[in-house]
């Protein structure tokens, strides 16, 4: 093996190249016809009602809060392993973020310890965001009654699950949230370049997640604080964003969501392999739980260091330098700097940060080939033994 084999990769193939081609040659480029369609065609797969497609998954995050009416004197609660976008939401509508330790087997936001914090505090969270880590679901069916005790909007962070799910439905359905976000980012499982979605089942919620994307200006009368003055007119109702996508990139979704059951196939199909694979040496290999069918955005690995001569950064260096794209999903968000400028530090969520301690994630994507595993494999033997 010569090439190098990242993490996550996209996979962009003739077809999608033609459907962007044709949004180029057409009267469209920013927001037109294509992303009514993807829209729709994520809104079907998924069974859910109602799909705004915007700029990116922190995006998504952003208006989905807002739409929740997060606010100064509020605050928002998620997961320590996440990447930073699932916290920042919160601080960017003004309101305080709190964080829940992981479970130690799914490496998910722990609803014991959620129920937990729930009866010990006196200020219950107005938002929690559940992150469906490496594409396996949280415990929805947990949270939902907890929510409805402690009246607080659910948002699932889903940004690695499309085309996972949850009790036989679709990861984005809704069915125990008030929304779900998607990411399209190009290492996720389908994507759009640079791009997001937000899901509900809410028609007052999609109404001002539509609004707040495009600077919380409406054309529809029946939203209007006065009569129309005619054709051209609109009103700023709110305080929105530029957080539009593009047909260009809707057109690119639209193509791969044509081709979404392979990719999870065959990241299924990889991720059973790797347990093969890797079964005998001194690591945790994934746990699911019986609830789940992940969509295997990632493949984590954890290493028994105790029984190991290196540490955990030189395995990491190590199939590096074998050009093996490992990666780290993720710094405990409050460990990062700007986190302990608002008061938090290490020791605060154990689980999150031994599991940051072990955590490798090793290459799993559509175009990976049998080979290149068989490569990372031997490495990472070699590197164990």
């Amino acid at each position: 093996m010569t090439d190098f084999i990242p993490y996550g990769r996209q996979n962009i193939s003739q077809q999608d190249i033609d459907a962007v081609v044709a949004v180029l040659t057409s009267d469209w480029l920013t927001q037109g016809p294509a992303i009514a369609h993807f829209e729709q065609a994520v809104a079907d797969y998924c069974g859910v009602t109602y799909a705004v497609a915007v700029a990116s998954a922190t995006a998504a995050l952003h208006i989905a809060c807002l739409a929740a009416d997060l606010g100064p004197g509020d605050t928002l609660w998620t997961s320590p392993n996440t990447f930073v976008a699932s916290a920042n939401c919160g601080l960017y509508c003004g309101a305080t973020v709190d964080f829940v330790d992981i479970n130690p087997a799914t490496y998910n936001l722990d609803v014991v310890a959620l129920e937990a914090a729930l009866a010990d505090s006196d200020r219950p969270p107005q938002v929690v965001v559940p992150v469906h880590f490496a594409g396996q679901s949280c415990e929805m069916a947990a949270i939902a009654p907890l929510a409805q005790r402690y009246d607080f909007t659910v948002i699932e962070d889903a940004s690695h699950a499309i085309g996972g799910q949850y009790r036989g439905k679709p990861v984005g359905c809704c069915e125990f949230s008030d929304m779900a976000v998607f990411s399209f980012h190009p290492v996720k499982i389908i994507t759009t370049g640079e791009g997001g979605m937000v899901l509900t089942n809410r028609q007052d919620l999609y109404e001002k997640l539509i609004r707040l994307r495009s600077h919380g200006i409406t054309r529809d009368p029946d939203q209007m604080q006065d009569d129309s003055h005619g054709p051209w007119y609109y009103q700023q109702l709110e305080l929105g964003f530029n957080y539009r996508m593009t047909d260009l990139q809707a057109a690119l979704g639209l193509s791969q969501m044509q081709r979404l059951p392979a990719f999870i196939e065959r990241r299924r199909m990889l991720a059973d392999r790797y347990a093969d694979l890797l079964t005998g040496l001194p690591i945790t290999l994934p746990t699911q739980h019986s609830d789940t069918a992940s969509s295997w955005h990632l493949y984590v690995i954890r290493l028994h260091l105790d029984q190991i001569g290196c540490s955990h950064r030189q395995v990491f260096e190590a199939l590096r330098d074998k050009g093996i794209g490992v990666n780290l999903h993720y710094i405990p968000v409050h460990t990062q700097p700007y986190y302990q400028t608002l008061g938090f530090g290490w020791g605060d969520f154990p689980e999150a940060e031994q599991y940051y301690r072990e955590a490798i994630s090793l290459p799993l994507h559509y175009g990976m080939s049998l080979d290149e595993q068989d490569y990372v494999a031997d490495c990472l033997r070699a590197c164990l033994s």
